[in-house]
């Protein structure tokens, strides 16, 4: 009964377990806060790369892939796979409509429709209506067109008159916006809107022999802007039908004729028709089907398309040997992203375990004090019969209640900094507020006049301590007068819009263990020499 009461005593009565605490505790909240921002980053990652190409990619570079509305319904036809969607592939150059500026872009040419079953696509639109500085600015121009949206807007033309239209990354014209905190987007120059305006897309087509011909230049219609949450494919990525990236690109259904014979009108004469063609097709799985089942699914019916193509005939244009075609998950097609990111969170988790033994070390150089100031206490309770076990949980359940009490508190302040991580760092991007430095000046005042009163009365260590909390204190409030705010997580850096603010709980709960383990640990070796202690000895002790 004696070992609880005395735990508690020692804890209460003095200052330097709390010292261990508050040391187990920031011990626990850094690794929590390093690990989930890392684990966030890569969970980001991982969660993107779905989002953005679907479970499935078939990639094949130029020539691209013939036939492939066969191939898509091979594949559709298979119960792992919900849809699949062709996507044409290319790099161009983006004309703004001011500012003379050129932007080099990735250029997607895509169905709407089936896309959006694939993909997240309509989510992903940042505008369902105009504006109210938008509006606004309409109204003063004399009732100002503006653009209605549609769900899953139309990108090719309907006719030869019309323009085709084009989805922009709403980070690639970021001059006339500024982003909330919320995610959303502030019109700062409504005559510069994109849905307003109209862009032109350069493309560089390559013939079927990988011949550069010449480039195809045309003027879009902005529709809608997307938002993945990547900066690298938002500030990159435009989006443009299907039947026009082919158009542009040469990869739309052409005549083919034989150089050798001629027609009754003296035209090379036709002899059958090169089929349209897409670089990717993307693939999303059926519930419950994992991206490697689908996966296999789909290489078996590329290579049932295969077949049936070859069947039809020698003059029929066959689809690229499945050796030569990649058919991958969307966790093997970011493998290069994915790999070292997973290493460095491993590697973090290894390296921060050193925080076991910093928990252990403080609490044991802090124990073995307390053990060699309470010889005499412990030589007491050896001479009325307290046994050797009993003094050994005396002093460990002291360690295990450090090592509770610090786990806890570090676990709530990791998850503090980690859930409030974006509105943090949104505060240090701006000047401090007037109240932190005015507040900061003032505790110094405060602590620079305690130390003056002890001065006179001759307490040197309240001095020593009120001269070093002033000056700590009046350089935290000279750094908030100097600071003018800074972007410590930028965007184009660092891969996505937000830091990660989610907490990893695994490794949370994994790293709180560690620290109870090794801080019953380090009160282990003062713990066992308390309970070796000779109750004679520790009597006559000085």
């Amino acid at each position: 009964m004696y070992q609880p009461l005395l735990a508690n005593r020692y804890l209460r009565s003095r200052i330097i377990p709390l010292i261990a605490v508050a040391a187990v505790a920031l011990c626990v909240g850094l690794v929590i806060i390093v690990v989930s921002v890392m684990s966030g980053f890569l969970d980001m990652l991982l969660n993107s790369g779905r989002t953005l190409m679907g479970d499935v990619i078939i990639r094949y570079a130029d020539p691209g892939i013939p036939h492939y509305d066969l191939l898509i319904e091979e594949i559709e036809s298979r119960p792992e796979a919900l849809a699949a969607t062709p996507v044409v592939e290319s790099f161009g150059l983006l004309k703004l409509p001011y500012g003379n500026r050129t932007e080099g872009v990735q250029v997607w040419g895509i169905e709407p429709a089936s896309f959006g079953q694939v993909v997240d696509f309509k989510d992903s639109l940042v505008w369902t209506e105009a504006p109210p500085e938008v509006r606004k600015f309409a109204d003063e121009m004399n009732g100002l067109e503006i653009p209605v949206f549609e769900k899953l807007p139309r990108l090719d033309p309907e006719s030869d008159d019309d323009d085709p239209g084009v989805i922009l990354g709403v980070e690639i014209d970021s001059a006339a916006k500024v982003r909330r905190m919320d995610g959303s987007y502030e019109v700062k120059a409504p005559a510069f809107w994109m849905p307003f305006r109209d862009v032109e897309i350069t493309l560089i087509p390559i013939s079927t022999s990988g011949a550069l011909e010449k480039p195809d230049n045309r003027r879009f219609d902005v529709t809608n802007e997307f938002q993945s949450g990547v900066y690298q494919i938002d500030s990159r990525r435009a989006m443009i039908g299907l039947e026009t990236g082919q158009r542009m690109l040469g990869l739309e259904a052409a005549p083919i004729y034989d150089t050798r014979l001629l027609d009754e009108t003296g035209e090379l004469e036709r002899i059958g028709t090169y089929p349209a063609r897409v670089q990717m097709i993307l693939v999303r799985a059926a519930d419950g089907v994992s991206p490697e089942q689908l996966r296999d699914s789909v290489n078996l019916a590329y290579s049932a398309f295969a077949a049936k193509i070859d069947d039809e005939g020698a003059m029929t244009i066959r689809p690229p040997d499945e050796a030569f075609v990649g058919i991958r998950t969307w966790r093997e097609q970011l493998r290069d992203l994915i790999g070292p990111v997973e290493k460095e969170r491993e590697l973090m988790r290894i390296l921060f375990s050193i925080v076991y033994l910093v928990c252990a070390g403080l609490v044991l150089s802090i124990f073995w004090s307390i053990v060699h100031e309470k010889t005499r206490d412990i030589g007491i309770l050896r001479a009325i019969g307290a046994s050797r076990p009993g003094v050994l949980g005396v002093f460990l359940a002291y360690g295990l209640v450090i090592g509770l009490v610090g786990a806890f508190l570090g676990a709530l302040l990791g998850w503090s900094v980690v859930v409030n991580i974006n509105s943090i760092h949104e505060a240090m991007g701006e000047p401090a507020p007037d109240w932190t430095w005015i507040t900061a000046f003032a505790l110094a005042a405060v602590m620079l006049l305690t130390a003056i009163h002890a001065g006179l009365r001759g307490g040197m260590l309240r001095t020593l301590l009120s001269i070093v909390g002033a000056l700590i204190l009046a350089g935290v409030g000279t750094a908030l007068v100097l600071h003018r705010g800074f972007l410590m997580w930028d965007p184009a850096v660092y891969y996505f819009n937000s830091i990660p603010n989610q907490v990893d709980w695994s490794s949370a709960i994994l790293t709180m263990a560690g620290a109870i383990v090794f801080s019953v640990l380090g009160a282990a070796i003062p713990a066992a020499k308390a309970a070796d202690t000779d109750p004679v000895k520790a009597l006559r002790y000085e």
